[in-house]
């Protein structure tokens, strides 16, 4: 290719300073303006500088907005975000077009309040005009319109059905986008407005959008105010939400669980049991199992959100049980021991009740006791007294013996006929077994807003509880059996148990069944197929010289994986932007420049289909001004309080950095491993150490791989401890000989 080269009197062209947008701009009934705008300048002298290029006035009464589907107003907040090469609009101002809005949807025609309210719907989603519109006592003026069910058009809703349905269809979303900016409190809205939302969700069953907002408003408002969820209670029923379960559009299916759950999640502690003995009645399980779980379509993340909600809550209702110890003189109580007892061993003959036998009955109970594995054999009630798992522990016994009674006696009599020494204990098995399946379920602890990890095999059964201990109880005693163990290995057996039952959930078991007959295949020969797998992949030298040379290499894994961390920030990552209504999630995207000197972020409309550049994001954050990075219950946006916020697993989730004075960015990782990534990331830039569980992991894994192939060659080769002791100088050197 030839080279052209500039003549030497012209200048290289340097590119345009950072404070300059080179922007488009449209006025209707106008060419479009191209220009350029300093963002060092005041926003109302840029708006009259455009103004006076179309000899327009009062410039005070215009405003620019992005002339993309957005449609938001630029303020001075949100001016850096203009890029160049964008096209804005000069139009009237957002208080402007608030007054003219708030006229027009009170406009006697009914065409003209239709268009009104739709522009209302798109225009409420930006803050801007949401704040303006509010100002002018917006929000009331849409209560009222909801309130009086907009009466002097009801006689027309027979022959107007379709315009009457999109205008109350504007109007709820109007309101639904005005009250996601939280401007106002949810508590100021009347019982009239309440119980006019609640029978849309029954009215207006086929209308789709009308029904989705109504539910969406009936949500926020049982988790935004205490008041509201007492009201709201008592205008809608289980019944009336059930049918919506039934259809199949999932958006709808997702709002009825949301609120549902939403009513779960606020009810009073003496409350919440009587709503779940409701939700049995009115079949709730199946229904979901029916029309959600075993659906012919995919499960969305939402959806999965709202059923692990539901998972959870219905675990913790278990709590109060869980966390109640046994009361040794209940009488009520000590009858179930009895009836334990009873069913276990009925064949045996009863003793008289004669004053002669009152000691022979005290024994013959002391050793059935004995043989049911209770720790404490005079007073077996002593054993339900630690929490948890309390009085839960004994609830399962009751269950597996009376509707698994077989398995039951076959377990207890198996265990009484062997050796003291070798017999699994049924009563103390069955207390440590119910902790820990507490445990691995959560029971206790708030749903988390992260987590889609709903399991579809708790929807298969009334007491998935019950039976999910009862699976568990027999594949305890199986590898009791397989460990050939002693009252000893209690604590071996148990760790094997619960590494067996967490393997076999994490593949998704669709039934209990199936959960059952993944246990068949993870039997105790399995794990230790598998542990010696994973012992192998990361070996432990132990000796002197591999610690030696695990020092050596170490500062060289330590950098690959600081390089690999700053690879994956440099990638980047979609954060998720979290508000009191999950559904309309927002996203954002934040990835570090690949020279490590500048964090790029901003909004995005939808989650990523892969890498987003970075002159699509317009904020920035140089590395240099990063003070510190808090994680967990130091990052301010931990500090606030939430229906959800202080739960455990958001807390591990959630980092922030802080720069300048008080400027700070949060974060909520998407899983554990994005955060250890970033976490480790950004410490690293700061010159600090990688703290992570990943990190030790990595660093684990790769010294390991590492050491054994440095070691290829010396295998089978005994490597001493110390090395071999410099021999002796030698009597003489005759036998150096000069090669020249």
């Amino acid at each position: 290719c030839p080279v052209v080269l500039a003549p030497k009197n012209s200048s290289v062209a340097m590119p345009p300073p950072a404070d300059i947008v080179k922007v488009a701009i449209e006025w209707p009934g106008a060419f479009p303006k191209l220009m350029e705008i300093d963002q060092k300048k005041p926003l109302s002298s840029i708006i009259k500088e455009v103004c006076d290029g179309w000899s327009l006035a009062n410039h005070d009464q215009f405003a620019l907005q992005h002339a993309d589907s957005s449609n938001f107003y630029i303020t001075e907040k949100n001016r850096n975000e203009i890029k160049n090469g964008a096209i804005l609009r000069l139009t009237t101002s957002p208080a402007q077009n608030a007054q003219q809005l708030h006229e027009r949807i009170q406009s006697s025609s009914m065409d003209a309040k239709l268009e009104a309210l739709k522009d209302l719907a798109n225009y409420s989603r930006d803050v801007t005009f949401a704040q303006e519109f509010i100002n002018l006592d917006g929000i009331s003026l849409l209560t009222q319109m909801v309130e009086s069910g907009t009466e002097r058009y009801q006689k027309l809703q027979k022959i107007m059905k379709p315009c009457f349905g999109d205008m109350l269809s504007f109007t709820l979303t109007a309101f639904v986008e005005l009250m996601d900016h939280g401007i106002v409190s949810w508590d100021t809205f009347s019982v009239a407005f309440i119980k006019k939302i609640a029978s849309y969700v029954n009215k207006f069953a086929s209308d789709i959008s009308i029904l989705q907002r109504s539910l969406a408003i009936l949500e926020s408002m049982v988790l935004n105010s205490h008041d509201l969820y007492q009201k709201v209670a008592q205008e809608i029923t289980i019944g009336q939400l059930i049918p919506h379960l039934q259809g199949t559009d999932q958006e709808i299916q997702t709002y009825t669980i949301a609120v549902i759950n939403a009513l779960f999640l606020k009810a009073p502690d003496d409350k919440r049991q009587e709503m779940a003995n409701i939700l049995a009645q009115k079949q709730l399980r199946s229904i979901i199992l029916t029309n959600v779980v075993r659906a012919q379509r995919a499960i969305n993340n939402e959806m999965a959100h709202q059923l692990y909600v539901l998972q959870v809550l219905t675990f913790n209702l278990l709590e109060d049980r869980m966390m109640t110890k046994m009361d040794p003189q209940d009488q009520a109580q000590r009858d179930i021991i009895f009836e334990l007892r009873r069913i276990a061993f009925d064949a045996e003959s009863e003793p008289n009740n004669s004053s002669g036998s009152i000691e022979k009955r005290k024994s013959m109970y002391t050793r059935d006791y004995k043989k049911l594995g209770f720790i404490n054999h005079v007073n077996p009630a002593m054993d339900f007294t630690q929490t948890p798992p309390g009085m839960l522990a004994l609830d399962n016994m009751l269950y597996f013996a009376k509707h698994h009674q077989d398995a039951y006696i076959r377990i207890v009599l198996e265990n009484s006929s062997r050796e003291d020494k070798h017999e699994c204990p049924f009563g103390r098995s069955s207390i440590e077994l119910t902790k820990m399946l507490c445990e691995i379920l959560k029971v206790g602890e708030l749903p988390s807003e992260t987590c889609n990890d709903f399991h579809p095999m708790f929807f298969t059964h009334d007491r998935s509880f019950e039976e999910f201990f009862c699976i568990c109880i027999q594949l305890l005693n199986k590898t009791w059996k397989e460990m050939r163990a002693t009252s000893e290995d209690f604590n071996k057996v148990m760790q094997v148990v619960k590494e067996q039952i967490m393997r076999a959930l994490t593949t998704k078991p669709s039934s209990l069944d199936q959960f059952k007959s993944k246990l068949q295949n993870l039997s105790y020969t399995e794990i230790l197929k598998i542990r010696q797998s994973e012992r192998m992949n990361q070996e432990d030298f132990q000796s002197r010289p591999i610690l030696e040379l695990k020092e050596k290499i170490q500062p060289e894994i330590l950098e690959l994986i600081k390089q690999q961390r700053l690879n994956r920030l440099v990638e980047g990552t979609c954060f998720r932007k979290l508000n009191s209504r999950r559904r309309q999630d927002k996203f954002w995207y934040c990835r570090l420049s690949p020279n490590h000197k500048v964090l790029h972020y901003g909004d995005l409309e939808e989650s990523p289909q892969g890498e987003v550049p970075h002159d699509s994001l317009q904020d920035k954050l140089p590395v240099a001004d990063i003070k510190a990075v808090v994680t967990g219950k130091d990052c301010p946006h931990m500090k606030e309080k939430g229906a959800l916020k202080q739960n455990k697993e958001v807390l591990e989730l959630a980092f922030s950095i802080l720069y300048d004075s008080s400027g700070q960015l949060n974060f909520i990782a998407p899983d554990k491993h994005e955060y250890c990534v970033w976490t480790d990331g950004l410490n690293a830039l700061l010159g600090k150490d990688m703290l992570s569980d990943l990190t030790r992991n990595d660093l684990d894994t790769l010294l390991s791989m590492e050491i054994k192939l440095r070691l290829l060659d010396l295998e089978n080769i005994q490597i001493p401890d110390a090395p071999p002791p410099i021999p002796k100088e030698p009597s003489n050197y005759d036998f150096v000989y000069d090669c020249n």
